[in-house]
């Protein structure tokens, strides 16, 4: 099977910045106690913005920064678990505002977090069946929908955005090492769907899930890391799902990766989910911390429960 690099990246956050200190006006909780616990310190919020919107403008800057065209897309992916609506899809929503063609798959793919991250390696499968060889990987969310807002354990740590990769396949390119896993396990992170007779509101043990993301994000760094015959010192730059700042620095402590090798911007945006990763990914082709060449090892971890870990080349 044929490999896929990322040829573009973009982002777009809602507006509406929500700080601290107005999360503190609202449940009992403050700005020193948020900080020292996740590493957040605001999130974007949706007030006017839809999540197609959000979306929209992520792959527009992906295409532009790429020079790829919509009618070169093969397929398009959007990980999400809160689009506009079930049906249609948000991919489908964004098949119709790009105008991408009408013959390829869109659809949506609901990994929680690590969605993004399952949407790369499901977007490598398809493009090696696909006679135009770029694809499209969104990841979006608007969780403030989701926010319940009586719990202070949960609603200070989401926020909504979208980021997204325009990637490209090749013949000769090597498949991108992943390591990708899950558990049915709804006790630890659960949103109620249709006929619940539940709010589709986030429910989560936050000390149960801290405890899974810093048991995985090792084994999910040492897996690919393994399959790709690398080393921590062969990869030029690290990138670990958004959701508290001490998990990521668990990890950095643990494979002593210097602080030029890794990034965090949890402190602007909270957890954002399946967004989280290509936010990262986007700031950092923006600011030049990764060139066409680089090897970028991902990391991410989710309800479900799912995990996964991805080594991608820029190209």
């Amino acid at each position: 099977m044929n490999g896929i690099k990322i040829r573009g990246t973009g982002r777009c956050v809602p507006e509406k910045t929500v700080t601290n200190e107005d999360l503190a006006r609202i449940v009992d909780t403050s700005d020193e106690w948020i900080t020292t616990r996740t590493g957040i310190r605001t999130r974007r919020h949706c007030t006017t913005e839809t999540h197609t919107d959000l979306c929209v403008k992520a792959a527009e800057d992906a295409l532009a920064r790429a020079g790829v065209s919509t009618d070169e897309i093969g397929a398009c992916i959007v990980a999400t678990v809160s689009p506009d609506t079930l049906v249609p899809s948000a991919a489908c929503c964004l098949q119709s505002a790009l105008g991408l063609p009408q013959d390829i798959l869109c659809f949506d793919l609901n990994a929680a977090c690590t969605g993004f991250l399952f949407a790369l390696h499901t977007m490598e499968c398809l493009l090696n069946s696909s006679p135009r060889k770029y694809g499209l990987v969104v990841g979006a969310e608007a969780l403030s929908r989701l926010i319940d807002w009586e719990d202070r354990g949960t609603c200070i740590l989401f926020g909504d955005g979208a980021g997204a990769a325009v990637v490209e396949c090749r013949e000769g390119w090597p498949s991108s090492p992943a390591a990708l896993g899950c558990r049915g396990d709804d006790a630890l992170l659960r949103v109620a769907g249709p006929g619940t007779g539940e709010p589709p509101l986030i429910h989560m043990d936050g000390t149960k899930v801290f405890k899974f993301a810093v048991e995985t994000v090792p084994q999910c760094m040492d897996q690919v890391l393994q399959k790709a015959g690398l080393s921590v010192e062969d990869v030029d730059f690290f990138v670990f799902h958004q959701a508290n700042a001490r998990i990521i620095d668990l990890a950095v402590r643990k494979y002593h990766i210097p602080p030029e090798k890794y990034y965090k911007n949890i402190a602007d945006y909270g957890n954002t989910s399946a967004a989280s990763i290509p936010l990262v990914l986007s700031e950092l082709q923006e600011q030049g911390e990764v060139v066409p060449g680089s090897r970028v090892l991902v990391v991410g971890f989710g309800g479900g429960l799912t995990w996964g870990g991805m080594l991608i080349e820029f190209a």
